[in-house]
C-alpha cells in the first residue's frame, strides 16, 4: 500500500486518509476519490490530498476484515457486517465464551494491520452480546497476511460460545444444632437464583445433619435422583480435605478430585466426583450474589466445559476479583500490619421495648439505667468514639447519658424497625473508622474486655473481617464490621438486622468464643430482667 501526499490529477482512485471539504461538500475519511471529487477539490483550491492507494497484493479493509472474522468464528457466534474496517463477533447463544488464546496471539502477531480482541476466556454471555473485534488498521491488509491469519482456522476457532445445557441439580444442605432454617432457606435462594439464570432448576434436595453419614447417605439419594451436578452447603466452612463434608462424599463411593481454588472471594470450594456426577462443596461465599469463585466452576459444569483440578488451578489470573470490598489498597503508604484499627462503637438505644411494656433501657441495673452501663462499657475499651442511636424516649434516655463523652444520632424512623437504627448509626460514623462495633442497648453482661477481644482479633486483610463473639457455639453480639461493609448494612430495610450478611461472608467471619454467655444475654422481658439481676448478686 501507498501512503502519503497525492496530487490532485493523481487522486482518483485513492482512498481519502483524513476528512477534507470540497466546496460545500465534505469528503470524509476512507472516502474513494472520483474524478468529480478531484475535480471539486482542485475548484476548492486543494493541490494534494494525504490518502492510500492500494497495491495488487492487498486486501481492502472491509474485505480482509470480513475474511478473518469468518476464519476466528465458531459454533455459537455471528459475524457481523464489515464497516470501517471492522467485523465483530456476536454471540448467538446463552453460554461461556471460549477464546483460543495462542491462535489470537498468533494472529495479532502476524502483521500490524491485523488486530483482533476478544473478551475475557470464559466470560458468561448472552445472546447479541459482542464476543470480539477485528479491525483492520486503515486502509487494507497485504494479502498474504490475511491469508496466514485463515491458515491457523486449522488449529480450531478462535472464539466459539458453549452454551448453557439445561441440567438437573441437587442440593444438599448440612444443619449443626444452631443452624437456623431461615439462613437455609436464604442458601437455597442464593443457590436458586444462579441455577435458574443458567437455565437449569435444583429437583432434589436434602437437609441433614453435619456428619458424615447423612452426608453419604444424602449423596446416595441425589445420584439415585440422577441429578448432575450435586451441590452441597456446609453448616460451616471446608477447611480439608478429610473434613466432614469430602469424607462424606468418600463415604458415599465418591473421590475428590481437588479442594481449594486461586479464586478469592471462593478459596474454599472442593471438587469431588461420584463416578461420573460432580460434587460440588461450595464455599460460604455462595451465599451471596455477588460474583464468586463458584460461578466461574458452575458456568463450565453448566456448559459442559471441563472443570477439573487443572482448570481449577489455571483460575488464578484475574482470580483477585474486584468485587472483594474486604481486601482494598492501603489508604496510606503505611503498612497494615503496623497500622493501628480505627474501631467506634455504635450503641443502639431507639427501640420501642414493647416486650418490655417500659423503656428497658432505663431500668436499674446495678445502680444505674441500664443504656448507661452499656455506653460506659463501650467507653471502657478500646473504642475510640462511641456514638449512641436515639430514637423512643429519646430526651429520657439521652438524660440517662449525660455528661458522658458520646455522639448522639438520632432515628426519626424507629417505628420502621431495627434497620434504620443500623443505618443512622453508620450514617454518623467518621470516615476514617476501620471498622464499627455494633451493640445493642440492652446487654448489661458485656464487658470491655470482651469488646478489646474482639477488636484484637480485627484484621480484615487477613480475612478476618467480621468479628462475632459465640458461647458453646452460638453466635451473639457485639459484632465488628469493618466498614467495607457498611454499604450493605445501608441497604438493609424493615425490622432486620444484619445478621444474614455474616452467614453470607463466612470466608471472612472470625469467631471469637467465650468462656460466658454474655455475648447471649439481652433484657426483653421483666423475666429476663429478674434472671439477670438474680445471677448477678
Amino acid at each position: 500500500m501507498q501512503f502519503g501526499s497525492i496530487s490532485i490529477d493523481d487522486s482518483p482512485g485513492a482512498i481519502l486518509a483524513h476528512a477534507v471539504r470540497a466546496g460545500d461538500r465534505l469528503l470524509r475519511k476512507g472516502h474513494v476519490v472520483s474524478p468529480a471529487d478531484a475535480a471539486d477539490l482542485a475548484r476548492a483550491g486543494h493541490r494534494s490530498v494525504m490518502a492510500a492507494r492500494l497495491d495488487s497484493g492487498d486486501i481492502e479493509e472491509n474485505a480482509a476484515a470480513a475474511r478473518i472474522a469468518h476464519a476466528c468464528a465458531g459454533p455459537g457466534v455471528r459475524i457481523g457486517t464489515a464497516a470501517t474496517g471492522r467485523s465483530n463477533l456476536y454471540a448467538t447463544a446463552h453460554g461461556v465464551v471460549l477464546i483460543a488464546e495462542q491462535t489470537v496471539a498468533a494472529l495479532n502477531a502476524i502483521h500490524e494491520s491485523m488486530t483482533l480482541a476478544t473478551l475475557r476466556p470464559f466470560a458468561h454471555v448472552q445472546p447479541k452480546e459482542m464476543l470480539a473485534t477485528v479491525k483492520i488498521i486503515p486502509f487494507a491488509a497485504p494479502r498474504a497476511a490475511v491469508e496466514a491469519a485463515e491458515d491457523l482456522r486449522a488449529h480450531g476457532p478462535a472464539v466459539r460460545v458453549a452454551a448453557f445445557e439445561p441440567k438437573s441439580v441437587a442440593l444438599i444442605s448440612t444443619m449443626l444444632p444452631n443452624t437456623s432454617a431461615a439462613l437455609l432457606d436464604k442458601s437455597r435462594g442464593a443457590v436458586d437464583a444462579r441455577i435458574a439464570a443458567l437455565g437449569s432448576k435444583i429437583v432434589f434436595e436434602r437437609r441433614v445433619a453435619h456428619d458424615v453419614s447423612a452426608i453419604a447417605s444424602a449423596l446416595r439419594e441425589a445420584i439415585a435422583a440422577h441429578t448432575d451436578p450435586v451441590l452441597i452447603f456446609g453448616a460451616s466452612a471446608i477447611t480439608d480435605r478429610f473434613d466432614t463434608i469430602p469424607t462424606g462424599i468418600v463415604a458415599a463411593g465418591g473421590r475428590i478430585e481437588h479442594f481449594g481454588m486461586p479464586v478469592d472471594p471462593g478459596n474454599l470450594l472442593l471438587l469431588g466426583r461420584i463416578d461420573e456426577t460432580i460434587v460440588i462443596g461450595l464455599p460460604g461465599c455462595a451465599r451471596s450474589p455477588k460474583l464468586n469463585g463458584f460461578d466461574f466452576v458452575l458456568e463450565r459444569v453448566l456448559a459442559n466445559i471441563p472443570a477439573g483440578r487443572n482448570e481449577i488451578v489455571a483460575m488464578g489470573v484475574g482470580g483477585l476479583l474486584q468485587e472483594i470490598r474486604t481486601r482494598p489498597q492501603a489508604r496510606d503508604n503505611q503498612p497494615a500490619e503496623t497500622r493501628s484499627r480505627a474501631i467506634a462503637a455504635i450503641v443502639l438505644a431507639a427501640g420501642l421495648s414493647s416486650r418490655m411494656g417500659r423503656n428497658k433501657l432505663l431500668v436499674n441495673v446495678g445502680g444505674k439505667p441500664l443504656v448507661r452501663r452499656v455506653v460506659e462499657t463501650a467507653l471502657a475499651s478500646g473504642a475510640g468514639r462511641v456514638i449512641v442511636v436515639t430514637g423512643n424516649d429519646a430526651e429520657n434516655v439521652m438524660a440517662s447519658l449525660s455528661n458522658l463523652p458520646i455522639v448522639f444520632a438520632h432515628n426519626p424512623h424507629f417505628h420502621a424497625g431495627l434497620s434504620t437504627s443500623l443505618k443512622a448509626g453508620v450514617k454518623a460514623l467518621p470516615e476514617d473508622v476501620d471498622g464499627a462495633l455494633i451493640l445493642l442497648g440492652d446487654m448489661p453482661a458485656v464487658t470491655p474486655t470482651l469488646i478489646n477481644t474482639l477488636i484484637g482479633k480485627f484484621e480484615p486483610d487477613e480475612d478476618r473481617a467480621i468479628c462475632v463473639p459465640t458461647y458453646n457455639g452460638k453466635q451473639g453480639n457485639p459484632v465488628l464490621w469493618s466498614r467495607h461493609f457498611f454499604p450493605d448494612i445501608l441497604a438493609l430495610e424493615g425490622d432486620v438486622g444484619a445478621k444474614h450478611l455474616i452467614a453470607e461472608n463466612d470466608d471472612v467471619v472470625c469467631q471469637v468464643a467465650t468462656s460466658d454467655e454474655a455475648p447471649l444475654v439481652d433484657i426483653d422481658t421483666q423475666q429476663a430482667l429478674d434472671a439477670y439481676l438474680e445471677r448477678a448478686e
